[in-house]
Parts: C-alpha cells; structure tokens; sequence
C-alpha cells in the first residue's frame, strides 16, 4: 500500500461514525488486558515449600532448632512451611512458644501440620496452631492434658494444679481454633475432662456440642419437632465405606484422640498423605520440598542435655576431683574431672539454652574459692559464699533460656521450678553415684591392673609405702613426717608406718613435720608441728 493510500484510509477512519470509534477502542483495551494478565499472575511469587520436622520429646533445645530452621526458610524466600508431626508430646512453655512461631510468620506463609504418624500431646497443640493438618494413614492426634513430667516420671496433679497447668493450653487452642477454623469444643476435648462431645446434624448441617446443648437440641425436644439429631454414620476417607460412629464420640472421662480417619471426617484435617509425593499433590506444588532437619551437632547437643548424660557428667566430676584433691600429683583424675565439668557446664550454652548469668555466677563463685584456697586459708565467708555460687550456677545451667527473651531474664515460673526440681534430683543423683564410685574405687582400684599402673607412674606414689589404718599406725600426740604435699588431705610417716591424714584448712609441702592433734574414726587430723603452742 502507498504512503497516499494509507492516508487516506486514515482520513477515512476518521470521518466514521463515533460508534464504531468507540467500538474499536474497546476491542483495543480487551487485547491489552488479556495481554497485562498473564503478565500479573507471572509476578505472584512462586510457592516454595520446606518441612521441618518436629520429631521426639518436645523441650526447649528442640524448640531452638525449630526457630534456627524457621529463620533458614524465610532467608531461602519458604513461603510453605511443612510441620511433619511425629511426637508423643513434651514440655508445655516450648510447644508454646513454637505455636507463637507459627503464627508470627508472615501472612503470606502457608503452614501445615503434617501427622506422621502421631501428635499426641504438645505436638497436637503444634499442629492445630498451623492453617491446615494432613493425617497419614494409620495416624493419631489429640490426647493433650497438661501433666508435670520429672526424671522419676508424671506427676499427678490435683484439682487446681490441673486448672493452673490446662489454662495456657486451653488459651493456645481457643486461638488457633480461631485462627484457623477448627472446632474450638473438638480442640477443648483434647485437653480437659468433664464434659462429653457429640456430633449432631440437622440436614446437611453438622456441628459439635457438649452435654447441655445436646439436650437442648435433641433430648428437651419432642420427637416430631425435633430437628436435630445423633451423626449415625461418616463416610471413611481411606475406604469410603460407611463406618457407624459411636456417641458420645469423647466421654466426660476421657481426653479426645482422633485416628487419621475422623480426624478428616470431622473436620479437623484436610485431607490424608502418607508420602511426600500425595502431600505435595494434595498441597498443589510443582516440586519435592525442601527438607530443614535437626544438624548433626543440634542432635548431639540434645543427647548431651539429657538428664542422664548431666548427671553422670556431673558423678564423674565429683569422683575426679575429689580423688585429684585428696592424692595431689596424679592428674588424671584431675584432668578427667576439669574436662566432664566443663562439658556439664558448656553443653547448655551450646544449645542455647543456659543465660549469661549462671556463666557469671559460676565465674565469681570459683574466684572466691580460689582467694579462700590461696590468699585467705581455712573456710570462711569466701569460701561458703564462693560454694554457694558455684551451687546455684550449676543449677541455673539446668534452668533454660525461652527463645526470643533478652539476656538476664528467668522463664515462666512453672518451667522455673520444673527446671529446679529437675537439677536438684540430677544433682543429688550424681552425688550419690559419684560417692559410690569414691567407695569402688578406694576398694577395688589397688588390685587393677591399669589403676596400678597410673598410680605408679607418680613419683611420689612410687617411693611411698602403701597407707595403714589410723588405729595401727597414728594416734594423738604422735609427731611424723609428711611423705606428700597435704592439700589438706596428704600421707604422713609415723615411725615405720604410713598414714592417711587430713590438715585443717593449711596446705603443706611435702617433708614438714606434723603432729597428730585428733582421731575421728579412720580420720587422722594432724596440723604443722610449727603452729602448735
């Protein structure tokens, strides 16, 4: 077409009717629009997924790696969050304070429980707290009374204790059932006792109500008025057969556990996935999550947290130091004794767990043993207050730090105390295992083999005679020579014989005479013979 020609078809376009101008130009917005769209949609963000799982006892450590891992999504731009559920439960102030995580990720961050297979307890407080629950097959939720849980096992609790305990779990239900759409009188009936659930239905409307509704709706009511009525029958997601149900489906004296199948014909869940690949489909992503697990070091930071492995720490401290104290030189007890301390001390700081203070605590108390020890002997203020710091250090390591709380701060009284009564049993625990240790030691050690041998590695061991009885060798009044340092417990040469004593607060090198001053049972306490009037 010629330049003349095309201007003329423009005159022509112009001289038309305004109805056809405007006809045109609608057709011209409608392509732009179709052609804007597709562009829009592009730059939704894509949905990228991540599982974090929750698996074992639910505490505070391993409510750490799940604020460590939720803080790995979000720089990794996560905008589905997995939980996969496999716990029989845990402490209530961690389960908590994950279910604040939870809900405090941004509102563009879909979050889903995924039970596999149970979540019992603490872990079905945690899954509620996310916007959808995905059972797997043969899978279990519910069953979360407060209980108080030492090392020696529960507790029971009485009437107001259980009303105290059940009263922050009750409150972190009611949320969630309103955040995310659950039954709030399904989700009370897994935590309290005293009244029954049952599922009426009035057409196609069904609904759960306690005892008092549902003899308003259905008792109070004549039988030809009566518009509600008993749920006979659900239908089983997993078969889809007709199942018959059994009311009340929670009584007044039990708490509400739910299988994978009435926990989807409730309500409750949205669905069942046994696999990653049906969950992802159910979910509609395009790939395989990402999987956030538990480290390595996070797992063995856990295993060195655990009661048991604290106090048998702590017994190996105990027996070591006291065996380094009382034959000064042979070192590895010593050695053995500084290192299981320090693992009983750090560990808590490696999971994050222990505060500032009790680090602080311990610092000042070993000074002023230290200054009792060496600047101002005997046992006095120094001393006593230098023992009772160290004292509640040790403990305040077993007392954990809630994450999110700045440093110096103490957690909620209950975990308060149940942290206490915890490092306390641990504690005298270990006292005992260690003074039984002290016994085997001093009875059996001579006749080993290896013991033989580390005890003759010391020069001073080696040239010195094996000790005899205080009450064949030692009484009061008997002067004798010092055949090793006494600091403040040493051996002593009275005549032919060598004997265990015990100084009164001094440390004396080895070749002093001392004198024996008192004999207390198989204790002989002697003192410089220099210091005696």
């Amino acid at each position: 077409m010629t330049h003349r020609a095309i201007r003329q078809d423009l005159s022509a376009r112009a001289r038309s009717s305004p109805l056809r101008v405007a006809v045109e130009t609608f057709c011209l917005l409608g392509v732009a629009v179709l052609a804007v769209t597709p562009l829009a949609a592009s730059s939704a963000p894509p949905r990228r997924a991540a599982i974090v799982p929750i698996h074992g006892v639910i505490d505070t450590i391993l409510a750490h790696t799940v604020e460590r891992r939720l803080e790995d999504a979000r720089r990794d731009g996560i905008n589905v969050i997995i939980f996969e559920m496999n716990t029989p439960g845990g402490a209530v102030v961690p389960a908590v304070n994950i279910c604040r995580m939870i809900k405090n990720l941004p509102k563009d961050t879909l979050t889903v429980a995924w039970v596999r297979p149970e979540a019992l307890s603490a872990g079905a407080m945690i899954s509620v707290a996310c916007q959808k629950i995905y059972m797997s097959r043969a899978s279990s939720i519910g069953d979360s009374a407060p209980i108080i849980a030492l090392p020696t096992g529960p507790v029971e609790l009485g009437p107001t204790e259980r009303a105290k305990a059940e009263s922050p779990v009750l409150q972190e239900y009611r949320d969630s059932a309103s955040a995310n759409g659950h039954d709030p009188l399904l989700l009370r009936a897994m935590v309290t006792l005293g009244e029954s659930v049952w599922w009426v239905e009035k057409g196609a409307e069904r609904r759960f109500v306690n005892d008092e509704e549902k003899k308003k709706l259905i008792d109070d009511t004549a039988e030809v008025d009566r518009a509600w009525s008993l749920v006979t029958h659900f239908v089983d997601p997993i078969s889809g057969a007709r199942r018959e149900l059994v009311q009340p489906i929670d009584g007044a004296e039990t708490l509400l556990t739910l299988s994978q199948s009435e926990a989807v014909a409730f309500g409750l869940a949205a669905g069942l996935a046994s696999d990653e690949s049906e969950l992802t489909d159910a979910l509609g992503l395009g790939w395989e999550p990402k999987r956030l697990d538990v480290t390595g070091w996070e797992t063995f930071v856990i295993w060195l947290n655990s009661p048991f492995v604290r106090g048998v720490l702590m017994a190996i401290a105990l027996a070591g130091g006291y065996i380094e104290f009382n034959n000064p030189g042979l070192l590895v007890p010593g050695i053995v004794a500084f290192i299981a301390l320090a693992i009983f001390v750090g560990a808590p700081y490696a999971a994050g767990l222990a505060d500032a203070w009790t680090l602080v605590v311990l610092v000042i108390g070993l000074l002023l043993l230290l200054i009792e020890l060496f600047v101002l002997p005997g046992f006095g203020i120094a001393g006593i207050t230098g023992f009772v710091l160290v004292g509640v250090a040790l403990i305040g390591t077993f007392i954990p730090r809630t994450p999110g709380d700045p440093p110096f701060s103490l957690p909620d009284t209950d975990l308060l105390w149940n942290a206490i009564r915890t490092a306390i049993l641990v504690m005298s625990g270990s006292t005992v295992a260690a003074g039984v240790g002290i016994l085997f030691l001093m009875r059996f050690a001579p006749s080993l083999p290896g013991t033989r041998r580390l005890v003759l590695a010391t020069p001073s061991a080696a040239m010195t005679p094996p000790a005899m009885p205080s009450d064949r060798g030692a009484h009061v009044g008997d002067i004798g020579l010092l055949v090793t340092p006494l600091r403040p417990g040493g051996r002593a040469r009275f005549g032919q014989r060598i004997v265990e004593v015990q100084g009164q607060g001094d440390f004396v090198d080895s070749g002093a005479r001392v004198q024996v001053v008192a004999v207390e049972g198989s204790i002989v306490y002697v003192r410089p013979v220099e210091d005696l009037a």
